[in-house]
């Protein structure tokens, strides 16, 4: 394996002080908590807001070079000429304060970007920076079907390793096609990093009577726990990425992490229970990356309006959610049946979600 730290601090969700801005201490400390238990895989992106300069600031300026290792990604949506493609890549390398990066991928590769990594020579110029020492290992995140990922492999054997969205939730989605991606990715030999293990938060917390079923085989396990460790007993996985925005998700992590233990046949079958009961709730499986907030013309918070509706959807409505969907729709923030249909949030959805369709499924729930 490329990497011998199966566990991957996510730096995508980092959390926020009361003014919207990461709070480096928080982050200071749990940079050093995942440090301490010998752990050492940190992925960030040019387009995950001020978190390159966080991780320099809590990292790289704090421990050895040779201590850690760094996964960065360069953005097709960011292209607009070949220029664009060094001057990103050295941006990131000066923000992060660092000569070259562990890993770097091509951020999303899927069909609507293929062709902008094909036209500006992307392959080609990792493929370079791994010659001249910038890059040691070279990979590309994913978000398509298993078809477009064989096609990809295949035209480029050169790549190190790939990205894939793999959680027990999506393992037989039919959009998402973890089991499937999972299955070309091992075909292609390629060392896989897990993205969205526990799908954005979604698979640590829900209805009482479905955690129930967890607690009552193992009381000291964590919902999320259960997770990491259907991935993590995966043949291939090299890291799991977990995206943790607090102490609390990242101590729970690191004691699931640090002792792992695979899963039996009978806590296999008990998570297919589990699958069961949360496919038949009809919620929407966005998973808060925020890639369709910046470019809405109107605002609209879409993720947050998808958690109101999935709370009331799964736990049943109440004055707390409408509360919720008030307060994120408020102020500069416009409503859910604001959308104009221009279509610009399902251009950058990695979960391929219909979103104006979903928009109008929120409006009808809280504002009529």
């Amino acid at each position: 394996m490329l990497s011998n730290s199966k566990l991957g601090f996510g730096l995508m969700r980092l959390p926020k002080d009361d003014t919207g801005n990461i709070d480096l201490t928080q982050v200071q400390y749990m940079i050093d908590s995942y440090m301490k238990a010998g752990f050492n895989y940190f992925d960030t992106a040019y387009v995950y807001g001020g978190s390159e300069a966080a991780m320099k600031a809590a990292l790289v300026d704090k421990y050895p070079r040779d201590s850690y290792t760094i996964a960065d990604k360069l953005p097709a949506w960011k292209l607009n000429s070949e220029e664009d493609v060094a001057r990103i890549f050295n941006e990131s390398l000066e923000i992060c304060g660092v000569d070259y990066f562990d890993f770097y991928l091509l951020h999303s590769v899927e069909k609507k970007h293929y062709p902008t990594y094909e036209k500006y020579h992307c392959f080609e110029f990792i493929q370079e920076m791994k010659r001249q020492g910038k890059i040691k290992h070279i990979g590309f995140s994913f978000h398509d079907t298993a078809d477009f990922l064989d096609k990809v492999l295949t035209e480029h054997p050169e790549i190190d390793f790939v990205q894939l969205q793999l959680n027990y939730l999506d393992w037989e989605n039919g959009v998402i096609q973890s089991r499937k991606n999972y299955e070309v990715a091992r075909k292609h030999n390629k060392p896989i990093v897990v993205m969205e293990p526990v799908k954005g938060g979604t698979l640590a917390s829900f209805p009482e009577n479905i955690e129930q079923i967890y607690r009552d085989y193992a009381p000291d396990k964590s919902v999320a726990s259960w997770a990491l460790r259907y991935i993590a007993s995966k043949e291939g996985v090299m890291t799991i990425l977990s995206g943790m925005s607090n102490e609390e998700q990242m101590n729970d992590n690191l004691k699931t992490m640090s002792d792992f233990q695979p899963l039996s046949k009978e806590e296999y079958n008990l998570i297919q229970e589990v699958v069961d009961q949360v496919l038949s709730y009809p919620t929407i499986p966005c998973t808060a990356c925020r890639y369709c907030v910046p470019g809405c013309p109107l605002h609209i918070q879409i993720p947050d309006l998808f958690t109101a509706y999935n709370s009331a959807k799964t736990y049943g409505s109440n004055t707390r959610y409408n509360t919720y969907y008030k307060d994120h729709t408020g102020g500069d923030f416009n409503l859910a049946s604001a959308c104009v249909e221009c279509g610009q949030c399902e251009g950058v959805c990695p979960q391929h979600l219909e979103i104006i369709k979903l928009l109008k499924d929120v409006a009808a729930e809280f504002e009529e």
